[in-house]
Formats: C-alpha cells, sequence, structure tokens
C-alpha cells in the first residue's frame, strides 16, 4: 500500500526530515498535499493572517468557489465545538494580538471563514488523493486546526506529534485528546527523578524569582509604539497630547516592574496599557505562606497548551472558579502571572472575575515559584509544567486540561464533584513515580521535531536527526509502531 501524505508542517527545520521519509520510503510515500511555508505547496501562515503569500503552486485560495467538500465536518454532532475551537484559534491573530493581524472584527465574519476555509481545505484533500494526515505539532494556529478537523471529518487516519520536556524525545498519538493518557506498567524501568532539583526550562531564561530593580523604557518598546500608530493610529501619531500620555503610561509601567520584565518589546497595542497597570499594583503585594493555600500559576496565552489542550479552561478564570468551589474555609488561591504574559485574554473583566473570589490573592512577579510550589497544599494547572514540578517533590497536581503527565502517580484530573481531600490528601511512592515516567520515556521517539528544543542537547546532528525521526515517523505512518499516547500495540497499516 502507497501512503499518500497530506503533511502540516510549517517549520523550515521539518524540511529534512520530510526529505528523508521519501528518500526512505521509495514507493511506500508519496506526498500528496503538503500545507506549510514558502517551499510547500500552499503557505499554512498565509491562511490564518488573511494575506496572499503563496506556496510553491500558489495560494489555497486561489480561484475559490463552492465545492461543498467539507460536508462531513459541517454535519459532524462537534460542528459547533470545531467552530468555536477555529475561531479561539484564528482570534491570536486579530489585531489586538498581532503586528500583521487578519481583518475579521464581528463573530458572524469569523463563522463565514469557517465555513469558506474547511470547504477549500477539504476540495484540496480530496483531490488530491490523500490517505493519511501527518502533523508536527498539535494543532493550534488555525490554519493547522482547520486541517485537522477536515482530515478526520474525511476519515483520513491521522498522526500528531509534539516535542517533549525529555531531552531530544518527542511523543506521537492518533488525537490530541490522548496526549497524556496512558497506564503505567508496574514492571517499566525507572526515569530517575531527583527531589532536590526542577527540570530546566530553556523557555523560562531570564526570568527572576526575587525582587529586581526597576526597569526602564526600552528602545525596542517605542520602536513597536511608532509601528503601532503608523499601523492603527495614524491619525494620531502627530497629537503630542496622545504620545505624552501614552509614553508617560508605558515609562510608568516600566519603572513599576523589574527590569528583567520588558512590557511591550515584542508588541504594542494600547489596549496592552491596562494590563500592566494592573500587574504593576500587584507589585507591592506581601507574600504571605504561612496559612493554607492552593497555588496556582496562570499559563501563557495564546499558546499550544490551553487553546488546545485546555478544553473550555483556556478560560483560565473559569478553572480559578472551579478550584474555589471545592475548597474548605481558609484556604486561599495564589494566582501568580505567567511572566512572559501580555494583555491576551487578560482583559478589565478577566481580573474582575478573580477580584470576585474572596479566596484569590493576586502575586507579585518576584514571588518565587518554587517556595509557593513547596509550601502549597497543592498546585493546580490547566496543563502547566508546575504539576510535574510539584509531583517531582511530593506535592499533588491538580489538572485541568491535557497535560502529558495526567496518568503520573501524584496527578489528578479535575472532574464534578472533586474533593479538596482528594487532592490535598494524596500520596504516593516516588520510586511509582519514577516508573512512570521511565514507561511514558520508553513510549516517546528520539529526536528533535521543534526547533526551540535543540536547546536542550549540546550535540545536535541536524542530518541524523532528520534520518531518526523520519524512520520513526514511517514506522509510525505504517503501523509498524504504536504511539506514545493511544492505540497501543497495532500491527499492519493504521486505516
Amino acid at each position: 500500500m502507497t501512503i499518500r501524505l497530506f503533511c502540516v508542517a510549517t517549520s523550515k527545520s521539518n524540511s529534512p526530515i520530510i526529505a528523508q521519509m521519501l528518500a526512505q520510503a521509495g514507493d511506500r510515500l508519496e506526498m500528496a498535499l503538503h500545507l506549510g511555508g514558502t517551499d510547500a505547496q500552499f503557505k499554512g501562515t498565509s491562511l490564518s493572517r488573511m494575506n496572499r503569500r503563496r506556496g510553491s503552486i500558489g495560494h489555497l485560495m486561489d480561484r475559490d468557489r463552492y465545492r461543498g467538500a467539507a460536508q462531513a465536518l459541517f454535519q459532524h454532532p462537534g460542528y459547533l465545538q470545531e467552530m468555536e475551537e477555529f475561531i479561539a484559534h484564528l482570534e491570536r491573530r486579530s489585531e489586538n494580538n498581532d503586528l500583521r493581524p487578519h481583518r475579521i472584527h464581528a463573530m458572524q465574519e469569523y463563522a463565514d471563514y469557517f465555513h469558506i476555509l474547511a470547504d477549500a481545505m477539504a476540495a484540496q484533500i480530496r483531490d488530491s488523493g490523500a490517505t493519511h494526515a501527518l502533523f508536527f505539532n498539535i494543532p493550534h494556529l488555525a490554519y493547522d486546526t482547520i486541517a485537522y478537523q477536515v482530515a478526520r471529518a474525511m476519515g483520513l487516519p491521522t498522526l500528531v506529534l509534539t516535542q517533549s520536556l525529555f531531552p531530544a524525545q518527542f511523543f506521537s498519538m492518533r488525537d490530541p485528546a490522548d496526549l497524556g493518557a496512558f497506564v503505567p506498567r508496574p514492571d517499566a524501568a525507572t526515569y530517575p527523578i531527583d527531589t532536590q532539583s526542577q527540570p530546566g526550562l530553556f523557555y523560562m531564561k531570564g526570568v527572576k524569582q526575587e525582587p529586581s530593580p526597576r526597569g526602564r523604557l526600552s528602545a525596542r518598546a517605542v520602536l513597536n509604539l511608532v509601528a503601532f500608530l503608523i499601523t492603527r493610529r495614524p491619525h494620531m501619531a502627530l497629537n503630542p497630547f496622545y504620545l505624552r500620555r501614552v509614553l508617560s503610561r508605558m515609562q510608568a509601567i516600566y519603572g513599576g516592574l523589574p527590569d528583567w520584565r520588558d512590557p511591550f518589546a515584542g508588541f504594542f497595542h494600547d489596549s496592552q496599557l491596562d494590563y500592566f497597570d494592573h500587574l504593576v499594583e500587584q507589585e507591592s503585594e506581601a507574600v504571605d505562606l504561612s496559612t493554607p493555600y492552593v497555588y496556582m500559576p496562570l499559563q501563557l496565552q495564546p499558546e499550544m497548551t490551553t487553546a488546545s489542550l485546555g478544553g473550555i479552561y483556556a478560560d483560565q478564570a473559569l478553572a480559578v472558579e472551579r478550584l474555589a468551589d471545592m475548597l474548605p474555609d481558609g484556604v486561599r488561591i495564589l494566582v501568580k502571572e505567567n511572566p512572559k504574559q501580555g494583555a491576551y485574554m487578560r482583559g478589565p473583566m478577566f481580573f474582575h472575575r478573580l477580584k470576585r473570589i474572596p479566596q484569590v490573592q493576586f502575586l507579585p512577579s518576584y514571588a518565587n515559584t518554587h517556595a509557593l510550589t513547596a509550601n502549597a497544599r497543592f498546585v493546580a494547572t490547566i496543563t502547566g509544567t508546575v504539576g510535574w514540578e510539584a509531583v517531582r517533590i511530593g506535592k499533588p497536581a491538580l489538572t485541568f486540561g491535557q497535560a502529558w503527565y495526567r496518568s503520573f502517580p501524584g496527578v489528578v484530573e479535575y472532574r464534578d464533584g472533586l474533593r479538596y481531600d482528594d487532592v490535598a490528601g494524596l500520596t504516593w511512592d516516588h520510586a511509582a513515580l519514577e516508573r512512570a515516567a521511565g514507561d511514558l520515556l520508553s513510549r516517546s521517539h528520539g529526536g528533535i521535531i521543534d526547533r526551540h528544543y535543540r536547546a536542550m542537547v549540546d550535540d545536535h546532528d541536524p542530518q541524523e536527526n532528520a534520518a531518526l525521526v523520519a524512520g520513526t515517523v514511517l514506522e509510525l505512518l505504517e503501523g509498524r509502531a504504536a504511539p506514545t499516547f493511544g492505540d497501543r500495540g497495532v500491527v499492519g497499516p493504521v486505516t
């Protein structure tokens, strides 16, 4: 059987892997359709940004017309949920959050685009003759979201990959909902876990956990302000009163936050001013660890870890509300903002919701997350690494989404009727945790599919990596190997 592959891979670092797959497979594999960068047939990000950047054979919306190809998706029982997920993922590219945004504003326009894009995508998949679909990351960027939804609705076997926090190891699954779901084997080889150390997180480099000197307005922030004025507020660019007011607020924000925090270095929008004003107000808060509390650090948004893996708890305030409902009197919820968060999904109403909860205290940026974890009754998170950090030192973790570690001892998945003591009273054998981690590591695959994770290894060889990953992915596609999560023990082609 020849697999005709529909592949979604945007990163240039995936191109050598794809080339190796085709070379290794010979006539067992053909590329039917590739959605990715400019070297792919169609450029994926052009669909999320809604621009005209083309792939090797053009733009997906060239000669667009209704084809009636996505009826399987539109008639699916979960159709409305699928559309809501797509809209949430596309909204991250709105003008409030992106310097190069799409121009959609109204909810009906989002719904219209969902239908148009689904039909166009389904027609391309159908016409390509694709038999299988491969995703090099869990869909969360709108263009890959709709690609996954359509492929599944059309009955294509799907394979989804994602990098893990184990160095040079990645996970695989048929459905992102399976992430983290497995039954640890009691006889699995152990993965040593030092209770006195925490995993190094390269993406948190530069973030400090103690009081720091105050910051100063950066040149990059001023440049981003200029870009904002030119593209969004040209009529205000020459208004000295507006400019003075905005610069004054920006200087006050920098002066109220630690010097490692550069709020407007990546992007400026005037909606962010209220958000950072709020953070400055929290910097003078005292941190009291002497009375009982649950620690809940907020996760960075927009990110896959909440947008795709959080379900309804991508609304993190909802998770805080559910947590408050299960706590006894006298137990607080200490909430800490992600140190890289911007104003996305953090409007005034978000903070008002938190303030309405008597148990909640919002923490300053200098609060030490390791001390907060160590002294908590338990930690709560959607899918955050803090849960993995907690169980390593014997603290229970409550998760609201599909965390990769959710099947480990010490982790409780939120459910209706869950009680405080079900989590706070949890105990487990550290050796069992090491066996579960070792079991998961044995189910993962060697190699790097996300270039950002090269920082975790010292001797990365791109050519060796491409050959290694390509061989593994071929085995997974052909059913000669089982995915990390999901259908273990599959033999023969997956159909």
